[in-house]
């Protein structure tokens, strides 16, 4: 199976860089706030985004070697933050107690300090970019931050709705998940000085592949040999339809949706519900008809890449788009 560590190989001294950037930059003042914002960094997981910003910076740079390191770095920071900031957030809303096998920030810290946190992140997330004079970068990227809260409120809207339509379903997850991976893929190419076209063309690239991503997380999450770092079936005790579910209620006649939607609006306090959901998916193939579309995705994100010739780096951006499919946790 592919590994991060392979896909990082081409850019593994730009993402050393990174690392550095970031610790030279996203500090805290005050004991409580600097404990809070070190647990908070050293759980940002897979670092699928700055990895994306590095490997389609190195994509428009002479022989695959990034050569606006400091730029590229500072693209990777505004997006890392962003998405570092929102996964706090995103706890707070959901009253989550976990974030990838560790106890969440609201869980240690509790909700408010834990808003107080994210603020904080994305505040000096903008103070670096403004004070950097990178202004195309700051503005392409910060955008996304009102990409993310506009998926936010749709998705609570269609919980409060009982359950989203296919439309609204990829249309939270391109707001929440693809946009910021779409942003990752067309900030590396412009923090390189790529043509307008290529940045329009790895933002395609970023789209799909975060589409994929989430899908294949929406996967997962029905099932339980997956080593997410969180509870099996927890979309289905948030009451979110996602795609796995959405071919069940698509087919089914009115008594039977309303059967559905009511067995999803006792999860979160009814474990059998939860495995009633479970089973009907898994029985009316709604994870393999999740998979086929996930791989459309894939074949999408694929076909950005076609114009590049064959290198290292394009190989890497390649292999990303296996480990997406491929991946367990």
């Amino acid at each position: 199976m592919i590994t991060l560590d392979s896909i990082r190989r081409p850019v593994e001294r730009e993402l050393e860089a990174f690392d550095a950037f970031v610790e030279r930059n996203i500090r805290a003042e005050g004991e409580l706030l600097s404990e809070m914002l070190r647990y908070a960094l050293s759980s940002r997981g897979k670092g699928i985004r700055p990895i994306v910003v590095m490997l389609s910076a190195a994509l428009h740079s002479p022989e695959g070697r990034v050569v606006a390191l400091e730029r590229s770095c500072l693209a990777a920071m505004l997006v890392e933050m962003i998405h570092v900031a929102s996964l706090i957030h995103d706890d707070v809303i959901d009253e989550a107690d976990t974030r990838r096998g560790k106890p969440s920030v609201n869980a240690r810290w509790q909700s408010h300090r834990a808003v107080l946190l994210g603020d904080y992140i994305l505040a000096k997330n903008l103070g670096v970019g403004m004070a950097s004079g990178e202004f195309d970068l700051v503005s392409h990227v910060c955008a996304a931050m009102a990409t993310l809260c506009e998926g936010e409120a749709l998705q609570s809207d269609c919980a409060g709705r009982r359950g989203a339509t296919r439309g609204e379903y990829f249309d939270i997850i391109n707001k929440k998940t693809a946009s910021l991976i779409a942003v990752s893929a067309s900030a590396g190419a412009m923090a390189a000085g790529a043509p307008a076209e290529a940045v329009e063309r790895m933002r395609r690239y970023g789209e799909a592949l975060g589409t994929a991503f989430q899908i294949q997380d929406d996967i997962l999450d029905y099932t339980r040999s997956a080593r997410t770092g969180k509870p099996a079936n927890n979309d289905l005790r948030e009451g979110k339809v996602t795609l796995p579910l959405l071919p069940l209620l698509e087919e089914a006649d009115a008594a039977r949706r309303d059967e559905l939607l009511d067995r999803l609006a006792r999860c979160a306090d009814d474990e059998r519900s939860v495995d009633y959901l479970q089973q009907a998916v898994e029985r009316g193939g709604g994870l393999a008809a999740a998979a086929a579309t996930m791989g459309e995705y894939v074949a999408r994100a694929r076909a950005q890449l076609a114009p590049y010739p064959p290198s290292p780096v394009r190989a890497a951006l390649d292999a990303l788009c296996s480990y997406v499919a491929e991946r367990d946790r």
